[in-house]
């Protein structure tokens, strides 16, 4: 028997106690060092890393001399620790007969019994040594592998020579000396390699062709398109009013003139649902980005909205929201520019890259100030979908200042031009050029009982001053004309002022103060006559006074308004003359609801204020301006209007075919013949037309209203022909094709005919002396110049 010492015992004891926390170790920094070294070779079997764009292609193996380290650095440590434990070891050696049979359970005593921990160390060590060999051979071949396919990827990746896509190279040089411009680059995976540039270039844009190596499934597969909805009217607006958001006083203008017409918005929706009867609508899903409500443009309109700022642009947006909606059309509503990108789908950075889904909208309505932060934001996409872009502009852009290289060349380049749009694309307050779409906006109208009680409450002797800002009121020779209308009426003013009565102002003038729309509406139905200063130009105010019953005076201007002598016109992009306050009150309504005089002529004045008291006016509004006639309007715009597409027969210079004119009996103009083929997809219809020769020095607009009719320029292309000139009889001994704006024309003096070589050019606006322009006209609905009799 052999006996044992009982410290003998102990101690043996407390080492076996030691030494399992001991393996336990051991083994956590076996299995800990087998994690890690797959952690750090994990990516380095392949040619990229974890979160690595899958545009990137990379032309080394990254890591492998930073692994090969790390075995190393691994192999040192144990080696360390068998110096430090080789003590512990020992012990443990002289131990191991009395081990109990219950711990092989432990990992590291799958090792031979007799094996001691000193070996089994060294085994472990041994281990990771032989994994490090056969990594490092691996990641040998792995480089060598992967050289060559990098050898034969970057083969494929220098810019092809394709002469369909003649701008490869150039854009691929770009790309290579300027991609850390903009950050959306790096989002789209663009990282300094030429596979990347080339991936970016026929992938993201489109001046490359398809690279053949590439996996072409997902950017092959098309978005399914949505299925069509049929748009049906709404005379609930309750929606609207929460899409339109608060927080600025612009858009509480806006709500409550819209909460105030939705019983009108509610019978006209109903009214035009019966005349269009079955005709099918699909729903149009829009974006609206009022540019100049946005902190970007500054929104100088807000924070005049309770001092008597102009509310023009307002009301008028406002009824262009309540339109859309009332037709049944989806909307989307923006007045910040954070909010306009992410409806868009804009990349992060500075703007030089594409829209990263595509546009998800039909229509974008928006104004000039929105048209900038678009181009600014939407890289090549903006050039992409600008025809989907429709452009509110209260006083309209003319073509000869929408073409840029033809405005930079002539001089008529201004802040708001050149962007080449089909200038139908701008929408207008008033139809100031058929060049342009009339869009318009609503007043208020009454019911027979309303109109009842006006006629009823009309004070003879009341006149209200159109002018709601104290600036209004200096207007030179004010006194003059002012003093002769207070021999006549009492005279009311709406001028605001926080505390004390504007100087501006007369003392004989009832000033209320400015006020809210209701009331202001209450005084027009009291009053005879709403006498304009001049200023503001065409403005919604008066429309609103006829309506209520009012007669509209107003000053002639002589010589006319224009950008060539007055200020506010200046830079506008129009060359249009205005000869008074409000040329479509003088020129669609006239008297007895409008009158127009010089004020300067006193005894003129004075007689026309006499011939006013004695004359009794009904309210009245043009069709157009009334709910009804609105959404008419805008229904034909989104029914047949389309930018997209094609162009039409527009003989760019080349010789037309023959076109399907007559000339009428009496001489004097073309017809289209009654057995030629309707244009396909032309709208207006092409029957509608009528081709006249302008006398010289007259504009194409004057022309066409001269004989009661509209010019049109969607029908320039069908006269842009050697043809039509023959059929007028006009003697061209030569014709030329050339960029102008007032083509196609004839000059008399050397007898040359003139065709328009650029279709964005065509405009009824302009004239010249030299020229008799021969000019497209149309026949109009009644109250609805903007379409045709069959356009609806």
């Amino acid at each position: 028997m052999v006996t044992v010492n009982p410290d003998g015992k102990i101690m043996v004891r407390r080492c076996l106690v030691t030494l399992r926390p001991f393996r336990l170790f051991v083994l956590g920094i076996g299995f800990f060092s087998l994690c890690f070294l797959m952690t750090s070779l994990g990516g380095q079997f392949s040619a990229r890393r974890p979160g690595d764009s899958p545009f990137t292609i990379r032309t080394e193996v990254l890591g492998g001399p930073e692994s090969r380290g790390v075995l190393r650095r691994m192999s040192d440590l144990l080696e360390l620790m068998v110096k430090r434990m080789d003590m512990l070891a020992r012990l443990g050696n002289s131990s191991e007969p009395h081990r109990a049979a219950g711990d092989t359970h432990f990992a590291v005593d799958r090792f031979p019994p007799g094996a001691s921990l000193m070996e089994r160390i060294q085994a472990i060590a041994q281990n990771v040594s032989d994994i490090a060999v056969k990594v490092d051979q691996i990641l040998r071949h792995s480089l060598l592998l992967h050289s060559k396919v990098s050898e034969g990827r970057r083969d494929q990746c220098e810019a092809p020579s394709d002469p369909k896509f003649p701008d490869c190279s150039g854009k691929v040089e770009w790309m290579r000396a300027r991609w850390t411009s903009d950050p959306c680059y790096a989002f789209f995976g663009v990282d300094g390699t030429e596979c990347s540039f080339l991936v970016y270039l026929s992938e993201v844009e489109w001046f490359c062709p398809p690279l053949p190596w590439r996996n072409r499934t997902a950017t092959q597969t098309a978005l399914k398109p949505l299925p069509k909805v049929q748009a049906v009217f709404r005379s609930n607006l309750s929606h609207l009013l929460e899409l339109m958001g608060s927080g600025k006083e612009s858009l509480i203008f806006m709500k409550k003139r819209t909460k105030r017409l939705t019983a009108q918005w509610a019978v006209a929706a109903q009214r035009l649902s019966q005349k269009l009867g079955a005709v099918q609508r699909d729903q149009k899903q829009i974006l609206v980005h009022i540019g100049f409500l946005t902190e970007e443009s500054g929104d100088v309109f807000s924070p005049r909205v309770l001092k008597g700022g102009p509310l023009g642009e307002m009301v008028q947006w406002a009824d262009i929201l309540a339109a859309l909606y009332v037709l049944g059309h989806g909307l989307r509503i923006t007045v910040s520019l954070k909010e306009l990108q992410s409806n868009l789908g804009v990349p992060p950075g500075r703007g030089n890259c594409p829209l990263t889904v595509p546009l998800p909208f039909d229509l974008i309505y928006t104004d000039y100030h929105g048209l900038q932060q678009m181009k600014q934001h939407m890289g090549l996409s903006f050039k992409k979908y600008r025809c989907r872009i429709r452009v509110i502009d209260t006083f309209g852009t003319e073509p000869a200042y929408n073409h840029e290289e033809y405005a930079t060349l002539h001089g008529y380049r201004t802040n708001w031009g050149y962007w080449n749009l089909n200038p139908k694309q701008f929408m207008t307050m008033f139809p100031h050029t058929p060049d342009n779409s009339f869009m318009g906006f609503v007043s208020e109208e009454l019911n027979e009982t309303e109109k009842q009680l006006v006629r009823g409450g009309k004070a003879s002797n009341m006149a209200v001053v159109y002018g709601k800002e104290a600036s209004i009121w200096k207007v030179s020779g004010k006194e003059k004309f002012l003093g002769i209308l207070n021999k006549y009426m009492e005279i009311h003013g709406t001028v605001y002022y926080e505390s004390q009565r504007p100087p501006e102002v007369p003392a004989f003038v009832k000033n209320h103060g400015l006020l809210p729309q209701p009331e202001f509406q209450q005084l027009l139905r009291k009053a005879k006559l709403f006498i304009g200063f001049g200023f503001p130009y065409e403005g919604p105010a008066p429309l609103e006074a006829i309506a209520n019953g009012c007669v509209f005076l107003q000053s002639r201007f002589s010589p006319p308004h224009s950008s060539l002598n007055h200020e506010f016109f200046r830079g506008k992009p129009t060359s249009r003359e205005v000869f008074s306050q409000h040329p479509y009150a003088e020129n669609f309504i006239g008297k007895p609801h409008v009158w127009t005089v010089d004020y300067n002529n006193s005894d003129e004045f004075e007689a026309t204020i006499k011939a006013i008291m004695k004359t009794q006016v009904d309210p009245y509004l043009p069709y157009e301006y009334t709910c009804e006639g609105m959404l008419e309007r805008i229904h034909a715009y989104i029914q047949h209007q389309d930018f997209c597409a094609a162009p039409g027969p527009a003989a760019s210079g080349t010789r037309a075919p023959q076109s399907p004119f007559i000339l009428a009996p009496n001489a004097t103009h073309l017809e289209w013949a009654q057995n030629a083929s309707v244009a396909p997809g032309a709208w207006p219809p092409a029957h509608s037309l009528q081709a006249w020769l302008a006398a010289a020095g007259r504009a194409c607009t004057d022309t066409c209203l001269d004989h009661g009719l509209i010019c049109e320029p969607s029908f320039f292309p069908f006269l842009n022909s050697q043809d039509a000139f023959q059929k007028l009889q006009v003697p061209c001994d030569s014709t030329e094709s050339e960029m102008n704006h007032l083509y196609p024309a004839f000059a008399q003096p050397g007898r040359e005919c003139f065709l328009q070589k650029e279709p964005l050019l065509f405009s009824c606006a302009g004239s010249s002396t030299k020229y008799h322009r021969l000019c497209p006209c149309r026949d109009f609905r009644k109250g609805q110049v903007a379409l045709c009799r069959d356009c609806l």
